[in-house]
């Protein structure tokens, strides 16, 4: 289904001309499986250390990395704070243990393998106690309808698609010409994100709507002229921030609701027009003498119950 959060939004979303577009879970599923541990020390220690800290965080990756080790045995993780964008930093076995993207090293000075730059998966970069101890490559997967959805938003009046990620700029640039994106940027932290869309905003003539569905996205929800969260994986506050929900989770669903927002306008132009005319029509009738009581009801009540039974029309309608 699909959620619009008030008649406005309906009229808006017909109005549109550019979609920003978060990657992950947006167009692609979000389910994340491990494909590769690199350490430096012994390798169950490394993965109870990632774990320890990972089982404190709800995003994708981390739900990835808790199912692998499941089977293993896990330390436990205190004092866990998140740095937006970047990773998860925490005490493990009075140990402190960071767990994210390459950022997240650099910006606590530890030195890691020139390597990892070179590596074009997702990857998360583990350190312990200001040393590198290694990476685990993290593989997903583009939605069935992605592409599909892409070329439909152009096909319906959408001048320019772009996505914006948190991920690496080489898979954010190899999804983009996959699903024949406009444009794309990668290494966004959440406020890169916020400026970017500002940016796009600039251009007075852009109707902008961003879909996302993480914590980090609220921000870019808040400030795009319609925020669209993807509701079945979506963070409880992307939901909360949103101005349309698609509840399905499937980006094809976007263009629907173009779709449902350009029917009702049409159905609502539709009703105004009814009404105008058969009101003057009968109020040039009644100044000439023309017309009877009956008329007159027809105009006030008939009108209203063909408005309504024209307007249920929508909800018979397939988009």
């Amino acid at each position: 289904g699909i959620l619009f959060k008030g008649s406005n939004f309906l009229d808006l979303i017909t109005k549109l001309n550019t979609v920003v577009m978060d990657k992950t879970g947006t167009l692609t599923k979000g389910v994340f499986k491990v494909q590769k541990v690199e350490s430096n020390i012994d390798e169950n220690e490394f993965l109870s250390f990632l774990t320890a800290v990972e089982a404190k965080s709800t995003h994708p990756i981390a739900k990835a990395i808790v199912d692998y080790t499941k089977e293993k045995q896990a330390y436990h993780a205190e004092n866990i704070k998140e740095i937006a964008g970047k990773g998860l930093m925490g005490s493990v076995k009075g140990k402190e243990v960071l767990a994210g993207n390459v950022k997240l090293l650099e910006q606590f000075n530890i030195v890691f393998d020139a390597e990892i730059n070179k590596i074009e998966e997702s990857i998360v970069v583990v350190a312990v106690d200001k040393k590198y101890a290694g990476y685990v490559l993290i593989a997903d997967e583009i939605k069935e309808d992605s592409a599909d959805a892409v070329k439909q938003l152009h096909e319906n009046g959408i001048k320019q698609v772009v996505m914006l990620s948190g991920d690496k700029t080489t898979i954010v640039k190899k999804v983009a010409t996959s699903l024949g994106i406009d444009s794309s940027f990668g290494d966004l932290l959440p406020q890169d994100k916020v400026a970017r869309l500002e940016e796009i905003k600039k251009d007075k003539t852009r109707v902008v709507a961003f879909v996302g569905d993480g914590i980090n996205d609220t921000p870019v929800l808040a400030i795009s002229d319609i925020g669209i969260a993807m509701g079945a994986m979506g963070s409880d506050a992307a939901i909360e921030t949103a101005d349309v929900v698609i509840q399905t989770d499937q980006p094809s669903k976007i263009v629907t609701a173009i779709k449902i927002g350009k029917a009702t306008k049409k159905v609502v132009i539709q009703n105004i027009v009814l009404a105008f005319a058969v009101k003057a029509l009968v109020l040039i009738l009644g100044a000439g003498g023309l017309a009877t009581m009956w008329e007159a009801v027809f105009a006030d009540v008939g009108v209203a119950l063909l408005a309504i039974l024209n307007a249920v029309r929508i909800q018979k309608m397939k988009f």
